[in-house]
């Protein structure tokens, strides 16, 4: 029992030596980073140019605000945080903090399950690592759901964005009384409420256009935006290309609805192999295994 201890210490401290060995390592090969760098806030996405809260913690302060900060320097987990929370809506709950503590604890609770269930440090370890992904599949279905949502709600809008630039007026207008008139308030018409404000409020065309297409994560609505862009910048009529992108889309999802419809049925012989067809044979048979058993075949 003292040797299999002395086994999982070891290769515990191998493990935690070799991680400070590549840390070490990695702060000796890069460069010294500029003041902006070092400050947390800066971290974000500069692209989008998202305020992030990971500026609140103090890695010198709670035992949490240390964790959190030590795993921030993982590469390329801020910025798939703040992804994450901003193809999320950007909601006040869950953050983009909330979801890295979320993680913290899944990977905790499956390390300790593991541990106590095996006693196992590279099974703990494991575990642990699987925890800590484990809530990336719930975030990214919620992600997933809010694009179907955007996604359904899109053809409409293109349609009346071409009836009512055909009136003369401005594509940002036409989206302004799309929005104040309809009766639903999806997200999609909460995002586009958003690039009007931003507009507003001094960003260039451009600028909020790209960040409408950024925050939703669809690539119908980026090939959207590309056109409105190629448009201003070519000075074309932007009512006979979204004419053209409606049709275009309308004829996408009846193709998608017919890829569908094809693969349901073999998709349905998943149930039909599993539950249907040995309910099946256990009520044909099961007089004849009845009867064999008893000594005859009863007829």
């Amino acid at each position: 029992m003292s040797g299999s201890w002395f086994h999982y210490f070891l290769t515990l401290l191998a493990a935690v030596s070799a991680w400070g060995f590549f840390m070490a390592l990695r702060n000796w090969l890069s460069p010294e980073p500029d003041a902006a760098a070092t400050d947390l806030t800066q971290l974000t996405k500069k692209d989008i140019n998202v305020s992030t809260v990971f500026g609140r913690i103090n890695p010198k302060g709670s035992i949490v605000d240390r964790l959190d900060f030590l795993l921030l320097k993982i590469p390329s987990l801020e910025t798939k945080l703040e992804e994450m929370h901003l193809l999320l809506g950007r909601p006040q709950k869950p953050s983009a903090l909330n979801i890295l503590h979320l993680k913290e604890l899944c990977a905790l609770a499956f390390g300790a399950a593991a541990w106590f269930g095996t006693s196992s440090v590279v099974i703990s370890a494991a575990l642990v690592a699987l925890g800590f992904i484990f809530p990336d599949v719930f975030i990214n279905r919620k992600v997933r759901e809010r694009q179907t949502q955007i996604l359904g709600d899109f053809p409409p809008l293109v349609d009346l964005a071409a009836l009512t630039l055909e009136a003369g007026l401005d594509y940002l207008t036409a989206f302004d009384r799309i929005i104040k008139s309809s009766a639903k308030r999806g997200p999609l018409e909460m995002e586009i409420g958003t690039m009007l404000d931003e507009v507003s409020l001094g960003y260039s065309r451009r600028d909020a256009l790209t960040r409408f297409a950024r925050r939703t994560g669809v690539q119908e609505i980026r090939s959207f935006v590309s056109l409105i862009i190629q448009s201003d910048e070519l000075g074309t009529s932007l009512v006979d290309l979204l004419r053209n992108y409606a049709s275009d889309m309308r004829f996408r999802r009846l193709s998608r609805a017919e890829k569908l419809a094809a693969q349901a049925s073999t998709k349905m012989l998943i149930p039909l192999i599993i539950f249907i067809f040995p309910t099946v044979f256990i009520m044909m048979l099961s007089p004849m295994i009845k009867s064999l058993i008893s000594g005859g075949l009863g007829f």
